[in-house]
């Protein structure tokens, strides 16, 4: 008998190591439905939030956490739900793309996704059915990691999104209509950032030589935004969930659906406040004086009533280009034995 005590102490504090390891379980419960919103300062319309608001609030975990997702559809649809950027190695049924990984989910029903959250990084949900995302059901997902490579003082989130003033199925018939040019009147929409018109966003609080990780993440549907911070040195740190060597950039240019975390140091004086600038653009929809591209400016408050530094308008800024990063944990490519050139295009134009 003597001899069992010590192997029951091991097994409970073994026990209780596991738990610690394992993390907790972080709970999130979406009631699905629709809301008439305003959220670009032009025109009320119907949207699709959460628990009766738009926009829908981040969802924050840990690595070793495991994230239930009880989604009730309150829509008069079927839905489902896609955590984009998560692997799901050997549970694609909980992937999201409905009739595709799953059913989705009828009406009046509910179904519980459970992530096991093993990838640190930025990432985001949305809808995965009837092109419900396009209509504000999508989210930021921030993962963390307590073991971070990366030193800073302090964790900014900030989303962009494109945003029209008509429901995505109008848009669609209107866009497939050859009864209407390309693109169509509603194609210019606006910017949201963090969720409401980009030139109403809150502003951001610098403190001098404090350094700050800002996760940016497009989670629209066609547009992509170029990036800048004017003043301040961006070092990219993350890329889609992975961790990159830092490199300096003067610019992102990030795709709907693309994340990246970049790190910036305070200036050391309160003398001036800046601005960052997101403009939002896409290739395929010729440019308009006012219209496209759209610019949107955010404040970066050193000191209140400081004025602001304007940036030289007549640099150049170049903007990243993404498969020069390189990963931060220097695995190597796998081996190849074959190459296959493929030329993918699209011409909106051609008659």
């Amino acid at each position: 008998m003597r001899g069992l005590f010590p192997r029951t102490a091991a097994a409970l504090l073994l026990l209780c190591q596991a738990q610690f390891v394992l993390g907790k379980r972080v709970v999130v419960d979406w009631d699905v439905g629709y809301v008439n919103v305003n959220r670009d300062n032009t025109k009320m319309r119907r949207a699709i939030g959460v628990n009766g608001a738009l926009p829908i609030p981040p969802v924050f975990a840990t690595k070793g956490d495991t994230l239930i997702l009880n989604v009730a559809n309150s829509l008069d649809e079927t839905t489902s739900v896609h955590a984009h950027g998560l692997f799901q190695n050997g549970t694609s049924y909980l992937d999201g793309p409905a009739m595709v990984n799953q059913c989705g989910i009828p009406p009046g029903e509910s179904f519980s996704y459970e992530y096991i959250i093993d990838q640190p990084g930025t990432y985001w949900l949305h809808g995965h059915d009837h092109h419900q995302n396009s209509d504000g059901f999508r989210a930021p997902l921030v993962i963390y990691d307590n073991h971070n490579p990366f030193d800073y003082d302090e964790d900014i989130l900030l989303s962009f999104e494109d945003w029209y003033k008509e429901e995505f199925a109008e848009r669609a018939k209107i866009t497939l209509d050859p009864a209407f040019a390309f693109p169509p009147p509603h194609g210019y929409g606006h910017a949201l950032i963090n969720g409401y018109n980009g030139n109403y966003t809150k502003p951001i609080y610098f403190h001098p030589g404090k350094t700050y990780r800002l996760r940016l993440i497009n989670i629209g549907t066609l547009r992509w935004f170029q990036f800048t911070l004017p003043g301040h040195e961006m070092r990219v740190i993350e890329m889609d969930g992975i961790d990159i060597e830092p490199q300096v950039v003067e610019g992102l240019d990030i795709a709907p659906a693309q994340r990246y975390s970049i790190l910036v140091t305070a200036r050391n004086s309160v003398e001036f406040n800046y601005r960052y600038n997101a403009t939002m653009y896409a290739s395929f929809v010729p440019p308009s004086n006012g219209l496209e591209p759209r610019v949107y400016l955010g404040d970066i408050i050193y000191r209140e009533g400081a004025p602001f530094k304007m940036p030289n308008s007549h640099s150049q800024t170049w903007f990243a280009d993404d498969v020069d990063f390189h990963s931060f944990d220097g695995e190597p490519a796998l081996p190849v034995d074959r190459s296959i050139r493929m030329t993918i295009g699209n011409n909106p134009y051609h008659t």
